[in-house]
């Protein structure tokens, strides 16, 4: 690089990284961020040199190579914002993250790396983070990307109080908690105290020290059942192990390809954080090992999934991370919420003595809640979508409180005499409050939607909280795979993914810094491959922080 003449300055060789931080999207155009980014180099590089381009400076001979570090800040205003260009989910029509093009696959197996192995010839994943490169969970990580994703005052909206009291305290007592005029940490306060259904509270503090106090002198608003940071019980909390690298163990891979989809949501990305934030950082394999029962209802698979030897008795893990639950739930509907086209319709149906909010292109389940108005938070983030209500077992007030809602729906729902509904012309009985499009209640599939909560949402679990947790978690994960293999040619839901790979076995080999998934060869593996589902995950919280990668043979 130099500058023959004053005010003239010849870059010879300039090399652009774009780097990504986290687990978030790259964006719903990869490759189109690189070319955005390329697009505003000149700019950037003139402000660079800005200070050498005026006035009467001398000529300049630069020999060594010139590092210049732009923030992707810099690239605001240039048709999206720094938060969106960072942290953007990609979407395709109906909400589901498009694949990112991946490399052809290979059948070859990873090189195999020397691993620390006791007695027993078992690794222990506790001895992985001097290896794998994987930050501690923080909460204060999660609420800044929720910050700078514009979500984090819609997720706290949704939070009960004793999960919003769990948080703070755990904010409070991060020692890199920054003060609360920060922009992370303030807006949380300030948002708890400006939400109108929570306790009032005094005036938002400065410093961490005031957080701490202010969370200390509000311990009362917990729910009496909560304790924050409360240990495992003894026989609950294990020591994850696994086998060594040289003893692969053979089962079904379906639990494995669920983490892809997770990854792509940022759902994965918050098990971490949320079980921190409750005491529980050190459990992600149980919450792990709930996904891969809640799928199949196999305690080996789960084992197996959760890098565990074996599966214990989740009933204390299930009761200490019920505050965590909620944060979860809240990142996988604010996901599916954001992809949302106000124009598809949600279904509304009874499940386990409360309702299910479903999106219905794809079947995916967004929210459950005890009544109807535990959904309307979900409905306005989805753009305030007409609403089709199943025949099933629905609160008493359901109906009633949706009107009140101001929800445009109809319903094959007898109505109560009080309900102010207007029942349509034909021959099938069908209810509307009026100004929604009657073909509409062709999407009212109740056939499909059953099926859904047969194979997801009946009990297997110790808990139901849980349950249902892991219940959204698996089906957001199987209706995207679905999505993402068959739209093309068939109408895709969960339960099909779900019946199309519940038996496919494969080889699962555990070393040192990934985890490896062998597939048997064949059309399933096929249509994964083409259809984007076996990219690499890294970073998975539950495998201390190995990388997932898939590979045919």
């Amino acid at each position: 690089m130099s500058a023959p003449t004053v005010g003239e300055i010849t870059v010879r060789r300039c090399v652009v990284r774009v780097i990504r931080r986290g687990g978030w999207s790259w964006g719903p155009d990869p490759r189109g961020l690189v070319q955005r980014v390329l697009d505003a180099l000149p700019d950037l590089l003139a402000a660079e040199f800005d200070e050498h381009l005026t006035g009467e400076g001398p000529d300049l001979e630069i020999t060594e190579p010139v590092l210049l570090t732009v923030r992707l800040a810099a690239l605001a205003g240039r048709g999206r914002s720094s938060a969106a260009l960072s942290f953007e989910r990609a979407v395709v029509d109906g909400g589901v993250p498009a694949p990112e093009p991946i490399p052809p696959p290979t059948s070859a197996e990873p090189e195999a790396r020397p691993s620390t192995s006791d007695a027993s010839g078992t690794t222990s994943l506790s001895s992985v983070s001097d290896r794998v490169e994987s930050p501690e969970p923080s909460v204060t990580t999660l609420f800044g990307e929720l910050s700078a994703r514009d979500e984090l005052v819609a997720l706290l909206a949704l939070l009960p109080d004793e999960t919003v009291w769990a948080y703070l305290t755990a904010l409070a007592g991060e020692s890199a908690l920054p003060p609360t005029s920060d922009p992370i940490v303030g807006p949380l306060v300030e948002t708890v105290t400006e939400l109108a259904r929570r306790p009032a509270l005094p005036e938002p503090p400065s410093t961490r020290a005031e957080l701490a106090e202010l969370v200390k002198s509000q311990q009362g608003q917990l729910s009496p059942s909560v304790s924050v940071g409360e240990d495992v019980s003894e026989g609950t909390r294990v020591t994850t192990t696994t086998r060594s690298s040289e003893e692969p163990r053979v089962g079904p891979v379906l639990p494995f390809l669920l983490a892809g989809p997770l990854a792509r949501t940022g759902y994965l990305d918050a098990i971490g954080p949320a079980l921190s934030g409750v005491g529980l950082a050190g459990d992600a394999s149980l919450f792990a090992a709930a996904l891969a029962y809640k799928v199949l209802g196999r305690t080996a698979a789960a084992a197996m999934f959760a890098g565990l030897e074996t599966v214990p008795d989740l009933t204390g893990f299930a009761r200490l991370v019920r505050p965590a639950l909620p944060v979860l739930d809240g990142v996988l509907a604010l996901s599916l919420c954001r992809g949302h086209d106000p124009a598809d319709p949600l279904l509304v149906t009874g499940v386990d003595d409360g309702l299910l909010l479903v999106d219905a292109q794809g079947l995916f389940p967004i929210a459950w809640a005890l009544d109807a108005n535990g959904l309307i938070p979900h409905w306005t983030a989805c753009g305030e979508p007409p609403v089709l209500v199943c025949d099933s077992p629905l609160p008493p007030t359901c109906l009633r409180d949706l009107v009140s809602a101001g929800v445009r729906f109809i319903t094959d729902v007898r109505p109560l005499r009080d309900d102010p509904l207007t029942r349509l012309p034909g021959r099938r009985p069908l209810w509307t409050t009026g100004g929604v499009d009657t073909r509409l209640a062709n999407a009212l599939s109740e056939a499909r939607l059953d099926e859904l909560v047969r194979a997801l949402f009946v009990p297997l679990l110790p808990d139901r909280e849980l349950e249902r947790t892991v219940a959204l978690a698996a089906s957001l994960a199987l209706g995207m795979i679905a999505w993402q293999l068959w739209r093309e040619r068939e109408t895709p839901d969960p339960v099909l993914a779900l019946t199309r790979f519940a038996d496919l076995d494969g080889t699962v080999r555990f070393t040192r810094d990934v985890v490896h998934v062998k597939l048997p060869l064949g059309r399933r593996h096929t249509d994964l491959w083409r259809g984007g589902a076996l990219a690499d995950v890294p970073n998975v919280v539950w495998l201390g922080g190995r990388t997932l990668t898939f590979s045919g043979g």
